[in-house]
């Protein structure tokens, strides 16, 4: 098994073949793993932004806010608060930008209500209706998919690389072959994350 709490690197074999600098080329399989984790993240990030019928700061947080001063991310023009289980308060640090703001949550098409006091900005989160949690669980499986689809396209560059370093005869064929196998368990352990992500999501979108 891969230990992910350590640095990966592809099985590399010193010898006299490859004492010269110019040859001891170690590609790290950790590069591959980072990339993996950076969609895993994204797809996190995508999921605390789906209304699920419950007021948290996720919902809003990373809306794009079209300013003056070109587009901001909302959490840094404005405070976020969980007010109660369906509201939310918004509280822009310029009042100027409080209409940009509800702009921005209105275009998002969240499904929520928006009073815009001037001030401040309340979010209320409604309740969702059973065809709404299937609608929102069956785009939660497509995101899954989505990611995984990414995580096989990093998973092909992984062994495109190993390929080429062979062809080029910089590593053996045993390393090749190590190489693609470390590639595949790294692919299944990081595709089986998204798996578990998607599963509680689905569970949390269709609790009642």
């Amino acid at each position: 098994m891969i230990n992910l709490r350590q640095p990966l690197y592809f099985l590399y074999i010193l010898n006299s073949d490859f004492l010269s600098s110019k040859r001891r080329q170690n590609m790290e399989l950790s590069v591959y793993d980072q990339q993996m984790k950076k969609s895993i993240a994204y797809l996190e990030q995508e999921f605390a932004g789906l209304q699920v019928g419950r007021a948290t700061t996720g919902l809003v947080d990373n809306l794009n806010v079209e300013t003056e001063y070109g587009v901001m991310k909302l959490n840094t023009l404005a405070h976020i608060t969980v007010m109660d289980t369906t509201t939310l308060k918004i509280e822009p640090r310029d009042k100027a930008s409080s209409k940009h703001i509800a702009n921005a949550i209105y275009e998002a098409d969240l499904g929520v209500g928006l009073d815009n006091q001037g001030s401040h900005i309340l979010v209320k989160i409604p309740a969702l209706t059973q065809e709404r949690r299937d609608h929102i669980a069956k785009q939660v499986k497509a995101m899954g998919e989505d990611t995984k689809t990414q995580i096989r396209g990093i998973r092909q560059d992984a062994m495109t690389e190993t390929k080429k370093q062979f062809t080029a005869k910089e590593i053996s064929e045993d390393v090749h072959k190590a190489n693609e196998k470390n590639i595949d368990e790294l692919t299944k352990i990081q595709s089986a994350n998204v798996d578990n992500l998607v599963k509680a999501k689905v569970n949390e979108v269709m609790k009642v």
